[in-house]
């Protein structure tokens, strides 16, 4: 997997971008908000309130270049701040409070996004709205998916579904792809690794097929908590029934988060849990296989 350095900048135009090393705006750490190359709005509180509700304002924890990883090509992923969830595994829990974020107006990311259109251009990149979870400043994102859209640029957002709700039909005028986070296919499990409900997941699901937006699920595979094989099979069942997905990626669990809790003075249960073993991930992949699945 290959991303992008860190650009050089130039006076007179966008930075110059070397594949190879992973850029992050700002810091190559997300425990800190990476909002290089951004200035962060003056507005008073009563306008940043306003601006929030018109989308012209988002909070916006962090920016980076990487390549094959949150779509296609070269991607500037953004990483909002927000997320209704608590994923016993999230390894940027610093991206759960909107407060972590710097504010944003949806002018300046979109100046920022312009920079880098050759980028996507040449590598059929483009832009993908991450988090936390993107759903929770909705009229901010929709501006940022039009405003990409009228620049030619391919749009992606990532996604649990929870808050699929929040996102109007409109909105879906402007997504090329979306990065579905089903994180269980029983509910029970769902509310044990998230702390919130399954279904609002499943629902979106269907709803971004049968509005023909092409999906990549992704499935952490966490060793006691979502490898059960019933589990497995529930979130392989869903997928091969959503006629748009082309990809599905098993992600691994890792533990590179965990200090990030230890920081934010929050309790970190997995703390014990391995990473799963290579005969694991194998057999996971085997059964999203076998129910006709492009696996990652």
């Amino acid at each position: 997997m290959s991303s992008t350095a860190a650009p050089t900048e130039h006076p007179t135009g966008a930075p110059v971008v070397q594949l190879g090393v992973p850029l992050v705006g700002g810091s190559h750490h997300r425990a800190s908000a990476g909002t290089a190359g951004l200035d962060a709005s003056d507005a008073g509180r009563s306008e940043r309130f306003s601006q929030v509700r018109t989308g012209e304002l988002g909070s916006l924890h962090s920016w980076e270049l990487v390549t094959a990883v949150d779509g296609p090509g070269t991607r500037m992923t953004t990483f909002l701040s927000g997320c209704p969830l608590r994923c016993l595994y999230c390894h940027n829990p610093d991206t759960m409070e909107m407060r972590r974020g710097e504010p944003i107006e949806a002018e300046e990311l979109l100046a920022r996004i312009a920079r880098y259109k050759k980028i996507f251009d040449v590598t059929g990149g483009g832009i993908t709205i991450s988090g936390g979870e993107p759903l929770m400043q909705p009229a901010f994102v929709a501006r940022i998916l039009r405003g990409a859209k009228e620049l030619g640029i391919h749009t992606a957002i990532d996604t649990s579904g929870y808050l699929g709700a929040h996102c109007t039909d409109e909105m879906l005028e402007d997504v090329d792809l979306v990065l579905l986070d089903v994180k269980s296919g029983d509910p029970e499990t769902y509310k044990r690794v998230t702390g919130q409900a399954l279904q609002p997941t499943l629902d979106f699901g269907r709803r971004l097929a049968a509005h023909g937006i092409e999906i990549w699920i992704r499935f952490v595979l966490v060793p006691g908590l979502t490898d059960d094989p019933a589990n497995v099979e529930a979130v392989a069942e869903f997928a091969a029934s959503l006629p748009t997905v082309s990809r599905l990626e098993v992600l691994p669990f890792h533990q590179m988060g965990r200090d990030k809790w230890e920081t934010l003075g929050m309790k970190y249960e997995l703390d014990d849990t391995p990473a799963p073993s290579l005969e694991l991930v194998e057999r996971v992949r085997g059964q999203f296989r076998a129910k006709g699945l492009t696996v990652f």
